[in-house]
């Protein structure tokens, strides 16, 4: 497995957030983008445009801080939803393998799937209610 790091959703303030850790941690950010540069057939109201959809912070050697707003359509967050733990896998039969490990007895948010050239990405919450990002960066590999 190549990483384990903490996701933390946010109801608005990731930015504010991320630069606040950033002031702590310092480091530069590896990726930020914002909702409304991912969707182009979608109009947004300029507050939900705005909203961070993925950014990461290195913090150490092998762990990333990431995190987003979650999407005004997704609700209000339970207790338990603003953190999940993201796994960085080594290769898409590892992450098939943890993703369907994990999800027994739980439930699938969002299958794993191709999501972008080369990326494959799936959300689940694990019979303990803990939420789980799962992504291989790489391909058929």
């Amino acid at each position: 497995m190549a990483a384990v790091s903490p996701y933390l959703t946010f109801d608005g303030n990731c930015e504010e957030a991320f630069d606040f850790y950033q002031s702590v941690f310092g480091g530069q950010f590896y990726q930020k983008t914002r909702l409304h540069e991912i969707t182009d057939d979608v109009i947004l109201p300029d507050d939900e445009g705005q909203k961070i959809i993925y950014i990461s912070l290195p913090v150490g050697r092998l762990t990333t801080l990431m995190g987003s707003d979650r999407p005004a359509d997704m609700g209000d967050h339970m207790p338990g939803e603003n953190f999940a733990v993201a796994i960085s896998a080594g290769s898409r039969q590892e992450a098939h393998r943890l993703f369907y490990r994990l999800s027994a007895g739980g439930h699938v948010i969002c299958p794993l799937k191709m999501v972008a050239s080369n990326a494959w990405f799936g959300m689940l919450a694990d019979r303990f209610s803990v939420q789980w990002l799962i992504k291989f960066e790489g391909g058929e590999a």
